[in-house]
């Protein structure tokens, strides 16, 4: 009997050995990565001559024309978002998001190639990346602490100091030769993990996601299909991200993990979990794969997957494509909102002006109008400027707040900002929405030369093909 049940012990263990040696064996075929090359023409060179003079315009116009009204008003202690001539030289922002430990890092590792390299993003079973990552692209391989690169005017992360020192200590750069990164930056975020209270991280988690969700290009919220419970913390994200569904894509990571009918279920299960947290009419794309180097488990849907990976690169594709034209189509829009809010100051301190009398109370009256602006009509008179759209205006509270640090009686009215030399900051600001920059993407798009700065030569008054070409 003993016997007996040696053997059986004997022959189990054989049966372990046997299964695990041919799991190893799986893990450690490689998949072939070449359309990666081929799918984002890494091969082929760009011409930075036109894109280099189209930046320069760019920032041109946004330093004579938007610029001096967004100090004049002090907008950005309204909107805490102030654009540096590093966020306009920028490459492209890819942004992953998502749960702990669903594949952030390794889709990392599999797109710039660095499996089983000295240099690879850190992965595990466990909750790893801990720190706000930036893989960008340098001379040669090093990393950059976080102060260093807030400390550093050339980078667009200099407005990040204004979360702490805390933050910085969990903010890293990695720096590295390679094609992709000459064309496109990746951020690797901590993993959210829902049982964890937003206070023990030491900094303000929220606001930092916030802060590079404004500034992405394009966004990957990663799941995988032992992770789509949605929690407090996840739901948080997906606020933040309301307004941002254009750049959004959803992927569902290590899907050759399950069978064909197990993986169908998980993708309903998935939207099921996202459906009240996006807003939208048309569902949000998902990709379907498994992003890292090792090749498909078996009796899967290998070539699903394949095509699923090729669409997702083809998108990225287009980010790196458009991305003066999302560069053009971000600084208008910001020029925009640096009008409205000129108007709106302007029209607080006329209102201010004009219910002020020799014997009024100057906190009483303008408190008066801050706390009821619709009595006013603030907000309606704005409406019937050009290019101001309802959906457009800020919130009306936000400039109690405003007003509660800068004093109504700090600013001029717009009909005072004006010079002889340097012209009006309206009419400027008025002509670079509405001429300058579309007469710039209007060149790009047609192939014209964009650094002269004649309207001739930019096609000013043109009508601009695409104003908002974001994919």
């Amino acid at each position: 009997m003993k016997g007996a049940v040696s053997i059986c012990c004997f022959v189990s263990l054989l049966l372990l050995q046997a299964t695990a040696e041919e799991e190893e064996d799986f893990t450690s075929v490689l998949r072939d990565t070449s359309h990666i090359d081929e799918t984002l023409r890494l091969a082929t060179e760009e011409k930075s001559g036109d894109y280099a003079a189209a930046l320069q315009r760019l920032r041109k116009i946004y330093h004579s024309s938007i610029k001096p009204m967004e100090q004049a008003y002090k907008y950005n202690e309204l909107r805490q978002h102030e654009i540096s001539d590093g966020e306009i030289t920028s490459k492209p922002m890819v942004l992953f998001l998502g749960p702990w430990s669903v594949g952030k890092s390794s889709m990392i590792n599999y797109l710039l190639g660095l499996n089983d390299s000295p240099y690879q993003l850190y992965t595990g079973a466990e909750p790893t990346t801990s720190e706000f990552t930036v893989i960008m692209h340098g001379e040669k391989i090093r990393s950059v602490e976080g102060i260093v690169m807030a400390a550093d005017s050339s980078r667009s992360f200099s407005p990040l100091e204004k979360f702490g020192q805390n933050f910085l200590e969990k903010l890293i750069g990695i720096e590295m030769p390679h094609k992709l990164l000459e064309r496109v930056t990746f951020v690797d975020t901590p993993g959210i993990i829902e049982n964890r209270k937003q206070q023990e991280r030491g900094y303000p988690f929220n606001d930092v996601c916030q802060w590079f969700i404004d500034r992405a290009d394009l966004i990957f919220v990663v799941f995988d299909p032992t992770k789509l419970d949605v929690g407090l913390e996840l739901e948080m994200l997906f606020r933040q991200l309301k307004g941002r569904e254009s750049q959004i894509r959803i992927i569902l990571n290590k899907a050759d993990n399950l069978a064909t009918q197990d993986l169908m279920r998980v993708y309903g299960a998935l939207f099921w979990s996202l459906a009240p947290l996006i807003n939208v009419t048309e569902p949000p794309r998902v990709y379907v794969s498994s992003f890292w180097p090792y090749d498909y488990a078996p009796d899967t849907s290998r070539d699903l997957f394949k095509r699923e990976e090729i669409s997702l690169l083809e998108d990225l594709n287009q980010v790196i494509e458009n991305r003066m034209e999302n560069k053009i189509a971000f600084i208008r829009q910001h020029g925009i909102r640096v009008r409205i809010h000129g108007l709106l100051v302007d029209r607080y301190v006329q209102t201010f002006k004009e219910k002020m009398s020799f014997f009024s109370d100057p906190e009483l009256v303008f408190k008066e109008i801050v706390d009821d602006p619709d009595k006013f009509y603030i907000f309606k008179s704005i409406l019937a400027k050009t290019n101001v759209s309802k959906f457009d205006l800020p919130n009306r509270d936000a400039y109690r707040d405003f007003f509660g640090v800068n004093p109504v009686t700090n600013f001029k009215p717009l009909s005072a900002q004006c010079s002889y030399i340097g012209g009006c900051l309206l009419e400027k600001i008025e002509k670079a929405i509405t001429n300058e920059l579309p007469g710039l993407l209007s060149s790009i798009n047609s192939g014209k030369q964009p650094g002269l700065s004649s309207c001739e030569a930019t096609g000013c008054g043109e009508k601009p093909k695409n104003r908002y070409r974001k994919n």
